[in-house]
């Protein structure tokens, strides 16, 4: 029994340290409110299912200078170069130590068994949402920029549109048009991504596909967006994959803190202001972007009706990411447009992850 004992000491010491990694890396890392508090509810958790009876004998049979193990180092440990490595590394952690405590808890004190499991599951999935979260951020994290491209006229049209853009600095394009045959729409969400890579091979800019998952998925490099009518996040992704990028439209904070809790990679909020290219029964409310922005770690691009002259009054709200249509591809040069939002957009209210203080 007291080889049980040091067990539990030596898992629980293992899985509390894990979780406050996580904790540290959601909370410091991410600035995401949210994960910080499920994970720091987690680790409490653990600590009051550890002081109800399994504290006993913890500390009473702990022996350092007898522990075997002390000097033991892992022959090819797991790396701890970004945040990634962080989440992966300390989520493994902390999951074989709950499975040690679920087991070894079978032997000394049955009935707690069952809770340690379920902290292993309620692990599982702050892992899910933290990987999701340092994915956006590598992926969108400096992004303020996101612009909706239609079909044009032809695709001569369409990819001069494209590389215009790609030129002034426009690093995420969203192909919207609902109007295109699905073969023609096919054969553009391709041109942007083959315009994307030439543009920059190493880091090409990101490319989304409205509506439109399927195509999405058949098109190697281009990522998705769906909305309230569309497949839903945890669907569309399982059809796109893990590593593409996958946005989602959100009307209100509900639907937005759903969207990022289900792994959605970045938001569209709106509609802001009206529009020349849809119209909208309602409008966001200020109360709505600023929940957004304080509250969401998840970058949130605000959109509808978006325009250089309407940017204040986005930045008022603490956003600082845009999504536009015709103020751009409609513009006369959309690329003297795009380079004029980019400018602006520079000077707006600090992204999240906020930068750590000198």
């Amino acid at each position: 029994e007291a080889a049980a004992w040091r067990i539990i000491d030596a898992s629980a010491n293992r899985a509390g340290e894990a979780l406050r990694v996580l904790e540290d890396v959601a909370r410091f890392g991410l600035d995401d409110e949210p994960l910080t508090r499920r994970l720091k509810d987690l680790r409490h958790d653990l600590a009051t299912l550890l002081a109800t009876g399994l504290a006993r004998h913890r500390a009473a049979l702990r022996d350092i200078a007898g522990d075997v193990g002390v000097d033991l180092a892992a022959a090819a440990a797991l790396p701890r170069r970004s945040l990634a490595d962080l989440v992966a590394a300390n989520a493994a952690r902390g999951a074989q130590a709950l499975r040690s405590l679920e087991e070894t808890a079978l032997v000394v004190a049955p009935s707690a068994a069952p809770a340690f499991a379920l902290l292993r599951y309620r692990l599982y999935e702050a892992e899910r949402r933290a990987a999701a979260a340092v994915r956006s951020h590598d992926r969108l994290g400096d992004v303020r920029l996101c612009v909706l491209v239609g079909g044009e006229a032809d695709e001569a049209a369409f990819v001069r549109l494209v590389e215009s853009l790609l030129g002034a600095g426009v690093r995420l394009l969203q192909v919207r048009d609902k109007s295109l045959p699905v073969p023609a729409l096919t054969a553009r969400v391709q041109a942007a991504v083959a315009a994307a890579r030439r543009h920059d091979p190493t880091a090409p800019a990101v490319v989304i596909v409205n509506d439109r998952i399927d195509v999405a998925a058949a098109v190697g490099g281009a990522g998705g967006h769906v909305g309230a009518l569309d497949l839903p996040v945890p669907l569309a992704r399982r059809v796109l994959g893990p590593d593409a990028v996958l946005g989602a439209t959100a009307h209100d904070l509900d639907e937005a803190r759903t969207a990022a809790a289900a792994g959605a990679d970045y938001l569209g909020v709106g509609p802001c202001f009206p529009s020349t290219t849809k119209s909208f029964g309602r409008f966001a409310a200020p109360g709505f972007l600023r929940g957004v922005a304080e509250e969401l770690a998840v970058p949130a691009f605000a959109i509808g009706g978006i325009t250089p002259e309407r940017l204040d009054e986005v930045f008022a709200c603490g956003l600082g990411r845009v999504a536009v249509a015709a103020a751009v591809t409609r513009a006369p040069d959309p690329a003297a447009v795009a380079t004029t939002l980019l400018e602006r957009l520079a000077a707006g209210p600090p992204l999240r992850p906020r930068p750590p203080a000198p």
